[in-house]
């Protein structure tokens, strides 16, 4: 069953009584190669367990468990089951779970299924609610290895983007504290159904295996993060003052010990220098 086909895609649904929904962004891929080459990309090690989220009717599923020792499937739309039941029956290692992701206890659903496996994620995401999903995934502890997504092409490139550039925001310098991400490729809007009026791309984020940065104060880090990107037209220092309430004094000489220029906006700081910068404001509140 070609689960790429337009007609099969439309059988399947006109069958099951149901219809797409927006409230989900549900776009389905109908170009083949796409669910190929997310599945052979998204991880290095078969013995993996796969965690993925919106399998809509199967499509890249399949791959996946065509791939990998297990695949856990996270669908929220409980009149896809009986089409996923029907698409994946060839497949006695996929689980397929009737659920909102952001409900899902990963700790617990880890150490259901995993049984010792390095364990990853793939997602192809609803454009509504990337963000808050990835940083789900990225806050939630569990150690994966890797976590790909099909997000739109302008999320992607904010994620891959350098420190400077105008596409780095905010969820970049927060990234940079989990891993690194990279641009495995572009996805047309014509590649789904319905067609979606923005291109897409997928990312893979491959995760650091122990932490490479380890602020004093995780939560000053983050907030020092969201300070300056919320106010990014003003300088980090006003930016910083006026969020956070520090001295402007203070911050200046935060600013200057991680070797930027007193008047720096924070998109040309790298997750390292928010480390730096929060380390040093946490450290030196009580002295001015």
């Amino acid at each position: 069953m070609d689960l790429c086909n337009i007609s099969v895609i439309k059988s399947l649904m006109a069958d099951a009584g149901i219809t797409f929904r927006k409230e989900y962004g549900q776009n389905f891929l109908t170009n083949r190669m796409i669910p190929e080459d997310i599945a052979d990309m998204c991880t290095d090690d078969p013995e993996s367990l796969i965690i993925e989220i919106g399998p809509g009717i199967g499509c890249l599923t399949a791959e996946l468990a065509s791939r990998y020792r297990k695949v856990v499937a996270i669908e929220i739309d409980r009149g896809l089951i009986p089409v996923l039941d029907k698409t994946l029956a060839e497949f006695d290692n996929v689980t397929v779970i009737n659920e909102d992701v952001m409900k899902i206890d990963l700790h617990e659903l880890v150490g259901k299924y995993s049984d010792g496996m390095p364990v990853s994620v793939c997602a192809n995401l609803p454009y509504y609610i990337t963000t808050p999903i990835l940083m789900y995934l990225l806050e939630s502890g569990v150690s994966f290895s890797s976590i790909t997504v099909m997000v739109q092409n302008e999320v992607a490139s904010r994620l891959v983007a350098k420190a400077g550039s105008s596409d780095y925001g905010a969820i970049t310098a927060i990234l940079g504290f989990y891993g690194t991400a990279k641009k495995l490729f572009k996805v047309s809007a014509g590649c789904f159904l319905p067609a979606p009026k923005v291109d897409s791309a997928v990312v893979r984020i491959d995760l650091y295996k122990k932490p490479l940065y380890k602020p004093r104060d995780e939560k000053l880090f983050r907030n020092t993060i969201k300070a300056a990107f919320e106010m990014r037209r003003k300088t980090l220092q006003n930016a910083l003052s006026a969020k956070l309430g520090f001295d402007k004094e203070l911050i200046t000489s935060a600013i200057l010990s991680i070797g930027h220029q007193a008047d720096v906006r924070g998109e040309r700081l790298s997750t390292e220098d928010f480390v730096k910068l929060s380390d040093y404001l946490e450290k030196n509140k009580n002295n001015i």
